[in-house]
């Protein structure tokens, strides 16, 4: 079989193009050739099976080695079809993502069938292939087909069109025979009705053109794959935001769990809403205590929690008295108007343990656990040995463990075989799994019935005592901590303690174990947020010593040399620069009537005035250690004051170089800076701004797409960035570029010098949403700053008089209509944003619906809804009031 590849593409001196292309497990590449850097050509001679496609990709090269591959979901492809068609001639553009890619995601189709080209007879020794890209017609009861001005392609008669096969979801092809087309001819594409196969709708480009040079016998043409596209109306969807864990029912038990899941997708349908967005809710039990409720500090990014089990779809305890005695208990813990974590997880956990002993043995034995054991395998035995060893030992920190510390195969392997005595308590763990499995399948498949958007959470980080760590170590900076730096939500940045990526690693395999994540969360979900996707163009990197975010850089950057420093105006002096700031002014300012004791216990006197932190306390982790378990009022503020002093610094060194440095973020704000001459202010601020949003954009612009286009590409989910915070400039263009959904939030502007967003102004590819779960409610917010919320009354909804406080339920309404009417893809409410617009329903306690504040590190997350969802669908006159808004914003 000889294929021919033409195509036309641009390259600068010293790079070339080829062509990499499978069928199955046969894989070849093609070199191209030019003569003009231009119009490339590759031919290949290959021995391919005539039954199956063949899919390609193009490539460039520079001096041999590949720099940029097409990375679109959707690859070239062709199906050989008849054997006597020895030549295929290619026609080809270059090609990443279609235009509205969004469409051709798991979000917006349903189930798909492959459907075999028509395969000519013998007979037929020059061909046509047409091939196309047309999204959503399946939705739709529809076909795309072909009708055109000569005989054989209908006479443009509406009924005599010919139908094309959907050989790959929205990959449309149809083989002629070339003899019985007449040519020049003109040509549109059509949608067709599925059942009658009659023109629905046209294209309403002009028609297109067909001439062709003469072809031999034996040989196919391929023109170019062209995108196909009628006038609809774009897609744009309302939805809600809620935690699992924070949905109430009757039947639940003290937390929400996944047959919950599926009850509020029954008032999503009732209300019009067609997405649903949930946290993370993957395993975090690391103590059994509540810590353990944070749902970004997973030990699995594979495994889901066990709280999550939904006890009501399992068989009934055969043991009266431990039901009836279940049953009591479950009452009462569901009646908490806030989640108990330690209790509600306690309870569930003996529940299940008592099914295990019941049922157990039957399951573990079973066709459909034993299929799900062969196809999870890989993660499952050691997430199962990681669970018994945690229990066995009684901490999470394998590096703790007497035995097994260090991950090795064989001996997990056997310690997990049947005839281990461990085994029984090891496959728990599988059961668990399995059951959680079962669960989530089902309420996927109940979503894709209802033809609702799942959308996940994938954390950016992974707790340090997990099984990924243990495992697979060599992918990560274990003595490194992950954070974000100083933001809204805040002042003094995040340090979430996780430990960073060895990107350099991970680029070895090809993004493998990201690769595998997405094509976990793929079974489940129609569409994912990646939490702070920044981390993917660079992470805030936290020295080990440090408990605040201050002190970070970014990982990976370009420090300055002293230099560079230097010719911006600014004298570089490292003992001042460098090291904190502390005089009797400083220390007057911050500890007030404790200055003396600090002076006596933390710091030593230096020159000139100033003092230096004692060795001892030369760290916040120092300074932490010292305070212990002290959480009164007056140590806090103490020890919070020391960490200020230690942050206090203007230029931190490189993690990496000594010998370079990072101006320390938002110092603007401290001591040190207050210290420099006006003039050198100017100089410093030139610097940073510099540093900050120009010195790294085409760098990380590279950085972000070495990694993104695989891992947004590897499955068909809807991808959503979390992209608040510190955000570069380049980060809106490689969102642009592979369409990712950015996130657009109207107190956090994107735009600088904008107190408030305009949602009117939100790009179509977005998600709109009044705040996230790291903030307050509409209705706490509107009560955070009356200063500020006056402006927002006055200037953004334009009213008159005074400011009305608290939030009425029209206000509410009204807010909630404008981030509707907003032209987003997607706008997405916390429940409890839905919630406000009535008075009559909403919780009375505004604080009470806060689900987590960031600037508290040991954030108890255990927000439940007030009403139960049985309650919740009973609601008619709030539903329909919902259902009005989406419809009168004209989202579906």
């Amino acid at each position: 079989m000889k294929i021919t590849f033409r195509i036309q593409y641009r390259t600068v001196w010293g790079e070339s193009l080829c062509v990499f292309l499978h069928q199955q497990q046969i894989q070849h590449t093609v070199e191209m050739t030019t003569r003009n850097g231009e119009e490339w050509t590759g031919v290949a001679d290959c021995d391919f099976h005539s039954s199956e496609p063949i899919i390609y990709r193009y490539a460039v090269k520079l001096h041999g080695k590949v720099t940029r591959k097409e990375f679109g979901a959707i690859p070239h492809s062709f199906y050989p079809g008849n054997i006597q068609q020895h030549h295929y001639l290619i026609e080809d553009c270059w090609r990443d993502l279609p235009q509205n890619a969004y469409l051709y995601t798991s979000a917006f189709n349903h189930a798909y069938i492959p459907q075999q080209p028509t395969k000519l007879s013998n007979d037929a020794g020059r061909c046509i292939t047409f091939r196309a890209l047309c999204p959503g017609l399946r939705n739709r009861k529809q076909q795309l087909g072909i009708i055109g001005s000569c005989a054989a392609l209908g006479n443009w008669e509406y009924c005599r069109p010919l139908r094309m096969k959907e050989v790959q979801p929205n990959v449309w092809h149809l083989t002629l025979d070339a003899s019985t087309l007449q040519f020049p001819f003109e040509y549109k594409f059509v949608a067709l009705q599925e059942e009658s196969g009659a023109v629905e709708k046209w294209e309403t480009r002009p028609n297109r053109t067909f001439s062709l040079q003469p072809l031999q016998r034996g040989e196919t043409y391929l023109p170019m794959e062209t995108e196909v596209f009628f006038e609809d109306v774009p897609h744009r969807i309302a939805g809600c935001a809620i935690p699992v864990f924070s949905l109430r029912s009757e039947g639940s038990c003290g937390m929400g769990d996944f047959g919950d899941l599926k009850m509020l997708m029954d008032w999503a349908c009732q209300t019009k809403q067609r997405a649903i967005q949930i946290l993370p809710i993957n395993d975090t039990t690391l103590t059994g205590e509540w810590t353990d409720s944070y749902p970004y500090n997973s030990i699995s990014i594979y495994a889901f929690h066990p709280m999550y089990i939904d006890l009501r779809q399992l068989p009934a305890l055969k043991n009266k008295k431990a039901a009836e005695a279940f049953e009591k208990e479950r009452l009462k813990v569901n009646s908490s108007s806030m989640m108990d974590y330690e209790q509600s997880t306690q309870l569930k956990l003996n529940y299940l343990h008592q099914i295990y002993k019941q049922e157990g043995k039957k399951t573990l034995a079973s066709e459909d656990f034993l299929d799900f054991f062969r196809r999870n395998e890989e993660w499952l035995r050691p997430y199962a040995a990681f669970c018994y060893l945690r229990d066995l030992y009684g901490t999470p920190d394998f590096n703790q463990w007497p035995a097994y510390s260090t991950y090795q195969p064989d001996e997990i392997a056997q310690l997990c075989t049947s005839e281990n005595k461990a085994y029984p308590q090891i496959a728990f763990y599988y059961y668990l799994q399995y059951l959680l499995h079962v669960q989530l399948l089902a309420v996927s498949t109940y979503a894709r019935q209802k033809g609702i958007l799942l959308k996940g959470d994938i954390p950016i980080g992974i707790s340090r005592t997990s099984v990924e760590a243990w495992v697979e170590p060599h992918y990560f900076h274990l003595n490194g901590q992950a954070g974000a730096p100083p933001d809204d939500f805040s002042v003094n940045g995040q340090n979430w303690g996780f430990p960073t990526y060895n990107w350099e690693a991970m680029e070895k395999d090809n993004y493998r174990w990201w690769r595998r994540r997405f094509a976990k969360m793929a079974e489940y979900f129609t569409a994912y947020r990646i939490d702070h996707i920044l981390g993917f163009f660079r992470i805030w990197e936290i020295p080990d010593h440090s408990v605040h975010g201050l002190l970070g850089q970014f990982s990976p950057s370009l420090p300055l040399s002293v230099d560079e420093i230097k010719s911006f105006g600014l004298h570089f002096d490292p003992d001042f620069m460098t090291r904190p700031f502390i005089d009797d002014t400083v220390l007057e300012k911050l500890f007030g009537a404790q200055s003396e004791m600090v002076r006596n216990t933390f710091i030593e006197p230096m020159a000139e005035g100033r003092y230096a932190m004692r060795p001892e306390f030369d760290t916040q982790r120092k300074v932490e250690a010292w305070f212990g378990d002290k959480h009164d009022e007056e140590s806090l503020k103490l020890k919070e004051g020391l960490y200020s002093l230690i942050s206090d610094v203007l230029f931190i060194p490189d993690h990496h170089d000594p010998e370079k440095y990072h101006p320390r973020i938002t110092v603007q704000h401290d001591f040190v800076f207050q210290q420099l001459r006006p003039k050198d202010q100017e100089a410093f601020n030139h610097l940073y701004n510099h540093y900050y949003y120009q010195r790294h954009n085409e760098f990380w612009y590279q950085e972000a797409m070495k990694k993104l286009p695989v891992l947004t590409q590897s499955t068909p989910m809807l991808v959503c960035g979390e992209d608040l915070g510190m955000v570069p400039g380049c980060v809106p263009w490689v969102m642009k570029q592979l369409q990712i959904l950015s996130l657009e939030i109207q107190r956090m502007p994107k735009e600088m010098n904008e107190e408030f967003g305009h949602t009117e102004n939100y790009p179509f590819l977005s998600v709109c949403t009044i705040g996230t779960h790291d903030m307050s409610t509409l209705r706490g917010w509107w009560e955070e700053d009356p200063a500020r919320t006056e402006r927002f009354y006055h200037n953004e909804m334009h009213h008159m008089g005074g400011t009305p406080s608290p939030a009425p339920g029209w206000l509410c309404k009204d807010i909630v209509f404008n981030h509707l009417k907003s032209p987003s893809l997607l706008c997405i409410l916390a429940w409890q944003d839905w919630m406000s617009i009535s008075e009559r329903l909403r919780n009375p306690d505004v604080e009470a619906e806060r689900i987590n504040i960031p600037a508290h590190p040991r954030h108890y997350w255990r927000w439940r809804m007030h009403l139960t969802l049985e309650e919740l669908l009973k609601e008619d006159e709030l539903n329909q009031t919902i259902r009005e808004l989406i419809e009168d914003s004209d989202r579906e």
